[in-house]
């Protein structure tokens, strides 16, 4: 495998300013992937540090995955890291999918548990010839070869955890494993990220040096938003509800203008915090579209170089 810049090292070299870093999924048909490489070229002359690329419930994209994330590695200057997950995966599996990987000069994976197909918050089953838990996953990837991983945390504590010390002690023994960092899930309060971290710092002094990437989704509708929220099993601060809500108004229809500039005022300021209270780096969800996170990186002073 040719050896790849790691993301520790990548964000580590940011020099004065805070790097940034932004999130695809694999698009499901032509007109989608033409609007992803839309978007990977637009941020492609912003630089960001990384850019990821999810993986459907169940593997439903796997191969898609694969394909588009090669592609990133192979025909742009981004650094591209591909998520696996374990859900539907016999080892072999996954290890072929590590083989994929490397075959394309991907050596950084995000891995996953993964979310049951068809209901995420269902009851979730293991393989029978899989693993159980992300940090076996961990273990798996890092005894394939040279690859950097990372692994997900959740300032909200994951909501199949039965409290936020079980939750932390779960990370941890995905970093002691071998992960590098970890990518939160997406969030609204910094208040929980911080006390993520602190826990972190508290459980495993060692552990909680390593970067805890907080991860941002620029609101532009309410509607998909509270889904998006559902679906990991969160939920909006009620002050931000109330302040979104407000902004759609009382319509059928929501004021997406409205919401969509209330949801970037509100990503501003969230980052604005993040940066003051020292995050290592701004890993933004973009839904395959450039323009929001343009504007809340504009808004940062982060944007110089966006076309």
């Amino acid at each position: 495998m040719t050896r790849t810049p790691s993301i520790v090292d990548r964000i580590g070299a940011a020099g004065g300013r805070i790097p940034f870093s932004v999130e695809f999924s694999p698009p499901r048909d032509a007109d989608a992937e033409a609007r992803l490489w839309r978007a990977v070229r637009e941020f492609e002359r912003m630089g960001p540090a990384f850019v990821s690329m999810t993986y459907g419930a169940g593997g439903s994209t796997r191969d898609r995955t694969v394909r588009v994330t090669g592609d990133l590695a192979e025909e742009t200057t981004l650094l591209p890291v591909a998520h696996l997950t374990a859900v539907g995966h016999s080892v072999d599996e996954l290890r072929a999918m590590c083989g994929a990987y490397a075959d394309r000069g991907i050596s950084n994976i995000l891995v996953l548990r993964g979310d049951p197909p068809g209901d995420p918050l269902g009851d979730w089953v293991k393989h029978p010839e899989g693993v159980e838990y992300a940090e076996e996953l961990v273990r798996l990837v890092r005894d394939m070869g040279d690859f950097h991983v990372g692994v997900a945390s959740f300032p909200e504590g994951h909501y199949r955890a039965p409290d936020l010390d079980h939750d932390t002690k779960y990370l941890v023994s995905k970093l002691r494993a071998g992960a590098e960092y970890s990518i939160t899930q997406m969030f609204f309060d910094v208040d929980d990220y911080l006390r993520l971290r602190d826990r972190v710092a508290r459980f495993d002094a060692e552990q909680g040096a390593k970067p805890i990437i907080p991860e941002i989704m620029p609101i532009t509708s309410l509607r998909s938003a509270r889904r998006s929220l559902e679906l990991s099993g969160s939920k909006l601060p009620a002050r931000l509800e109330e302040r979104l809500t407000k902004a759609a108004g009382d319509g059928p229809e929501e004021n997406r203008a409205a919401v969509r500039e209330a949801g970037i005022e509100v990503a501003t300021e969230l980052a604005e915090r993040l940066i003051s209270e020292g995050a290592p780096c701004l890993h933004f969800i973009t839904l395959n579209f450039a323009r929001a996170t343009r504007e809340v990186l504009t808004n940062l002073g982060l944007a110089s170089h966006a076309a």
